[in-house]
C-alpha cells in the first residue's frame, strides 16, 4: 500500500481501539441489501474484528483511499471493510474490458459516477491486433445506463468507440461531465457532435491519438451557448479545419477552462486571440507555428504568452520555426511539462528555449536535437523526472539521431530522472551502466535499439549486461523495455534482481526457453508480460503456470508456440483466456498470435472468426 492508505489503515485501527474499549451490548443494524458475499479464501476469517464500528465512520475514512490497488487490499481486511469499500467506491478502473463483465460491476459497485475502461491489447499500436478484434464499448454503456444513470465520467483506452455509441452516452446519462478518448477508433466527427450537443454539464472533452474519422470541424459550433462548465477541450490529433469562430466564443464563456489543446489548423493570429480570452490556462497545445503574423506581432503573441501566469504545459509547436519560438520564453519559468514531440528542433535552438525552463519536470522531444541538444538538458534541467526522445524517421537509418552520449548526458545531470522512453540506432553496455548509476531511481526504463538484434556497437558484444545493470541498480523499476541483441542471460538477470517489476515488454531477444523461464520464475509482482519476434516455445509458455492468474495478461507473437501447447495452458488454466488470433497465411498448428489474460466473466461472447478461445 502507498504511505497515505497505511496512514489511514492507521486511523481505522485507532479507531477501532475506540470502540473496543466501549460497552458495546447492542449490535449494529445492518439492512440486508448491503450484505455482500465474500470469498472465504480472499478474506481472511481471524482479521474480522471483534468490536466492528459503524459504516458511517468506515465509508468516508475508505473515501480518503483513491488509489484502485489500495482499495482492492483494504477490501480484503475483513467482511465489514468489503462491504464498506464497495458502497464507498465511487471509481473503478478495469485494465481489460474482458476481464470481468459489465454486470458483475454492476453488481459489485453499486454507487460508481467514474470508469476508466481499457480494451485492446497494447500492441494494437503497432498494428499487430486485427481491427475488428473487439474491444466494442457499447455492451458496456448499456449496462451502465441501467446501473449507473448518474454516471459522470468515461475514460476509454484502446476501445472501439462508434458514433451510435457516443449518441447512446450523449443521451443516456443526463448528468455526464467527462469523456476521454485515447487510442480508440470506430467513430467520427458525428460521434462529437453528439456529445457536444446533449451533455449540457460537460468539464471534460479530451481527443488523444484516435482513429477518427474526421468529417469537418463544424462540431465545436454545437455547443449550447449555455455552456460555461468546460474546464478540458483537446482536439490535437484531429486534422480537419475548425469552426474558429465557435471555438472563441466557446472559450471566451468558459471561464473555468484551464486544459486546451487546439489542432494544427489553429494559426499564430487565432492562438493569440484565445490566449487573451484564457489566460487563466495551466495546459496549452498550440496549433501550427511557423506561417506568417497577419493581424498581430510577434511582441503582441510574445506578451500574451506572458499573461498566462498560471502555465505549467506547453505542447503542439507544429512546424516551428527560429522565428516563432522564443514567443513562449516568457511562458517558461513555471512549466513543468514540455512536450515537443511535434516539434523538429535542432540543438541550438532546444538550448535556447530551455535556459529559461528551470522547473521542467518533463520533456519529450524528437531525435532532431541531438546528443547535444541532450546535453542541454543535462545543463538546465536538475529537476527533470521524465524524458521521452522519439525518433522524428524511425525508416531512415541514415539519420544519427541520438546516440549513447546524449543519454549519458542527461543522466548525468538530471539525478531524479525516473522514467525513460529512448529511442536511439546504437547503445553500448558501460553507457548503460553509467546511466543506471548515475540515477538508480528509475521506475520505467524504456529503450528501443531500433535496429533489431544490435549489439554493443563498441566492443560487439550482447547488451547483456547493459540490462543486468539497470535491474541490479534500480531496486524500484516498474516497467522495462529491452531491446538490442540479448542472450538468455539477460532474462536470467531480470528474473533474479527485478523484484518490483510489473510489465515486461521484449522483441527480437533471448536465445531459448530458458530465458522466459527466468522471468515467469522470478519477478514477483509481474503482471503484464509483452513478447514479439523471440525463440520462445510451448516449454517457455507453460512454465509460467503459477504465475499467469496472478497476471493480468501475456501476449507473445511471432514466437515458436503451437496450437497443443495453447490447449494444454487452457486446460490446466480454466480461469485463463487462452485465445489464439489466426492470419491467413499461418498454418493450422502454429500459433502466432496469442493472447492470455486474467478473467472472472469467462470466454467472450463477442470474439471474431479469426480468434480461437481453447
Amino acid at each position: 500500500m502507498t504511505s497515505s492508505t497505511v496512514s489511514l489503515v492507521l486511523v481505522l485501527s485507532l479507531i477501532n481501539e475506540g470502540f473496543r474499549s466501549m460497552d458495546l451490548n447492542q449490535k449494529r443494524t445492518k439492512t440486508v441489501d448491503r450484505v455482500d458475499p465474500v470469498d472465504p479464501a480472499a478474506v481472511s476469517p481471524e482479521s474480522t474484528p471483534v468490536y466492528p464500528f459503524p459504516d458511517e465512520v468506515l465509508e468516508p475514512v475508505l473515501s480518503l483511499i483513491n488509489s484502485h490497488k489500495d482499495r482492492s487490499s483494504v477490501s480484503l481486511v475483513c467482511k465489514d471493510w468489503y462491504n464498506a469499500e464497495r458502497w464507498s467506491r465511487r471509481h473503478v478502473f478495469i485494465g481489460n474490458c474482458y476481464s470481468v463483465s459489465p454486470e458483475i460491476v454492476a453488481g459489485r459497485f453499486p454507487q460508481i459516477r467514474s470508469v476508466t475502461l481499457k480494451g485492446k491489447p497494447r500492441f494494437s499500436d503497432f498494428n499487430l491486433v486485427p481491427e475488428d478484434w473487439g474491444a466494442d464499448v457499447h455492451p458496456w454503456l448499456s449496462v451502465l445506463a441501467k446501473a449507473y444513470p448518474f454516471l459522470e465520467e468515461l475514460r476509454l483506452k484502446r476501445m472501439a468507440v462508434s458514433d451510435e455509441s457516443l449518441e447512446f452516452l450523449a443521451t443516456n446519462f443526463p448528468e455526464f461531465k467527462a469523456l476521454s478518448l485515447l487510442s480508440c477508433d470506430g467513430f467520427s466527427t458525428d460521434g462529437l457532435k453528439a456529445i457536444a450537443t446533449h451533455c449540457r454539464n460537460l468539464t471534460e472533452l479530451d481527443i488523444q491519438e484516435n482513429g477518427i474519422d474526421d468529417l469537418g470541424g463544424d462540431w465545436l459550433s454545437c455547443f449550447p451557448e449555455t455552456l460555461t462548465s468546460l474546464e478540458v477541450l483537446n482536439f490535437a490529433s484531429l486534422n480537419s479545419e475548425v469552426d474558429y469562430n465557435a471555438l472563441e466564443k466557446l472559450v471566451t464563456r468558459c471561464k473555468s477552462l484551464r486544459v486546451l489543446k487546439v489542432n494544427r489548423n489553429i494559426s499564430l493570429d487565432q492562438l493569440q486571440r484565445l490566449l487573451l480570452r484564457a489566460p487563466q490556462l495551466t495546459e496549452l497545445g498550440t496549433g501550427t507555428f511557423m506561417q506568417d503574423l497577419v493581424t498581430r506581432s510577434v511582441s503582441e503573441l510574445e506578451g500574451s504568452f506572458g499573461n498566462c501566469k498560471n502555465l505549467l504545459t506547453i505542447s503542439g509547436l507544429w512546424d516551428t520555426t527560429t522565428l516563432f519560438l522564443p514567443v513562449i520564453y516568457p511562458a517558461c519559468a513555471k512549466l513543468t511539462f514540455l512536450n515537443l514531440s511535434y516539434a523538429t528542433l535542432r540543438s541550438v535552438e532546444l538550448a535556447e528555449l530551455l535556459t529559461h525552463c528551470k522547473s521542467l519536470k518533463r520533456l519529450w522531444v524528437l531525435d532532431t536535437v541531438g546528443d547535444s541538444g541532450l546535453e542541454a538538458v543535462g545543463s538546465c534541467c536538475p529537476l527533470l523526472e521524465e524524458l521521452r526522445v522519439f525518433p522524428a524517421d524511425p525508416f531512415d537509418q541514415e539519420v544519427a539521431g541520438v546516440t549513447e552520449s546524449g543519454f549519458v548526458s542527461v543522466s548525468r545531470g538530471c539525478p531524479k530522472l525516473h522514467y525513460v522512453l529512448y529511442f536511439c540506432h546504437q547503445m553500448t553496455n558501460a553507457a548503460v551502466a553509467t546511466i543506471a548509476r548515475n540515477c538508480p531511481g528509475f521506475t520505467h526504463f524504456r529503450l528501443c535499439i531500433m535496429n533489431p538484434g544490435q549489439p554493443d556497437y563498441l566492443t560487439n558484444e550482447p547488451m547483456d549486461e547493459a540490462f543486468g545493470a539497470v535491474v541490479k541498480t534500480c531496486p524500484n523499476l516498474q516497467r522495462l523495455a529491452v531491446s538490442g541483441r540479448l542472450t538468455d542471460l539477460t532474462f536470467e538477470y531480470i528474473g533474479k534482481y527485478a523484484k518490483n517489476l510489473e510489465t515486461l515488454s521484449v522483441a527480437f531477444a533471448g536465445s531459448s526457453d530458458l530465458g522466459l523461464k527466468y522471468v515467469l520464475g522470478g519477478c514477483p509482482k509481474l503482471r503484464k508480460l509483452e513478447i514479439r519476434d523471440c525463440p520462445f516455445g510451448n516449454a517457455a509458455l507453460l512454465s509460467g503456470l503459477t504465475k499467469y492468474e496472478s497476471m493480468r495478461s501475456l501476449w507473445m507473437s511471432a514466437c515458436n508456440l503451437t496450437m497443443n501447447g495453447c490447449r494444454v495452458l487452457a486446460k490446466e488454466m480454466p480461469r485463463l483466456n487462452v485465445e489464439v488470433m489466426k492470419d491467413e497465411d499461418s498454418e493450422d498448428s502454429q500459433a502466432h498470435k496469442v493472447y492470455v489474460y486474467r478473467t472472472v466473466a469467462g470466454p467472450r461472447r463477442d470474439a471474431p472468426p479469426f480468434v480461437l478461445t481453447l
